[in-house]
């Protein structure tokens, strides 16, 4: 491996971890799951959102002294929350930091606070519990690509609600999606830096064989397009395995003709695979069908029940 090898494979380790909790149960799954998976030598700071009263209620409807004692209120329950993850690591015998961010003295809201707080700790990894539809996910749903990509500066991993899974020492079983961009290539050496000696890795290539009111191009010409593109990313996929010890696997996998996208195909292999980590890069596009509006990486995360990696690329690259 040459110098500059080193130094992508060295800025690829995610060594600082910013976990971002609530009272919800999510929130504790999220903690759990990165109790079982840190790596050694990782910093984890444990942070919680003590949210401004202005903004939860009507404007008017509290006198100052109500307003403080809600204020009061808001930051206890933070620092509760805060108070519960961090004993968690530490009955695992992880040392962690915490501590809690008042956005009603700092301003602005939750999803600022976070992001601002991953920057100035340089976070590589933030990690949040999200209610499907609800409580913190109201601020990741529909925004996770541009929060990603001009926001944030570092990678998310998102532990949804519908995570079910019993979390024992993870991840064992994690599937990559490609799109023949650089962006998921350096996702997939990210995520491999999370692999446990026993873990198995799988990676695919959706072929996007739904035909839609949009397409112009007749879709057996985008089908051999893709399995084209398809076979390349996973011929640099398998090039990245052979330099670990881990069973590893790639397939194409392919739509169905009507009534499906990539995203769908993608939770679907996800779920029947039974992978316990999805790893996905936030950039790029899917090759020829650049046009596409939307992203991919978004659409995946709303729909995933399994934990979802939104890899940043590496800085500078």
């Amino acid at each position: 491996m040459s110098s500059s090898e080193r130094g992508v494979d060295a800025a690829r380790a995610i060594t600082r971890i910013l976990l971002a909790v609530d009272a919800s149960p999510e929130s504790a799954r999220a903690a759990d799951y990165v109790c079982h998976m840190t790596l050694p030598g990782a910093l984890i700071r444990i942070v919680s959102v003590a949210e401004n009263p202005r903004i939860l209620l009507p404007l008017g409807s509290m006198t100052d002294a109500e307003l403080r004692l809600a204020r009061a209120e808001l930051a206890r329950d933070a620092e509760q929350a805060a108070e519960r993850a961090r004993k968690m690591f530490v009955d695992a015998g992880i040392e962690v930091e915490s501590g809690v961010i008042e956005i009603s003295r700092q301003g602005g809201y939750t999803a600022n606070a976070l992001i601002d707080a991953a920057a100035e700790w340089n976070a590589d990894l933030l990690v949040v519990g999200a209610r499907q539809h609800h409580g913190i996910m109201r601020w990741v749903e529909g925004t996770v690509s541009e929060f990603v990509s001009t926001r944030a500066l570092c990678s998310i991993l998102i532990v949804p609600a519908g995570y079910e899974a019993d979390i024992g020492p993870s991840p064992q079983r994690i599937l990559f999606a490609l799109d023949g961009s650089a962006a998921s290539l350096d996702a997939l050496h990210a995520g491999c830096r999370l692999a446990r000696p026993e873990s198995r890795l799988r990676a695919i290539y959706v072929i996007d064989r739904a035909v839609r009111l949009t397409d112009f191009v007749p879709i057996h010409v985008l089908e051999e397009a893709f399995t084209e593109e398809g076979e390349a990313a996973l011929a640099r996929a398998r090039s990245v395995f052979e330099t670990v010890a881990n069973r590893a696997e790639t397939a194409l996998v392919k739509t169905e003709p009507v009534s499906d996208d990539v995203p769908h195909a993608i939770v679907r292999d996800a779920e029947r695979w039974h992978a316990d980590l999805l790893v996905l890069g936030t950039h790029g596009r899917r090759g020829v069908a650049r046009w596409l509006l939307g992203s991919v990486a978004a659409r995946t995360a709303r729909l995933a029940c399994t934990p979802v990696l939104l890899a940043r690329p590496v800085r500078g690259e």
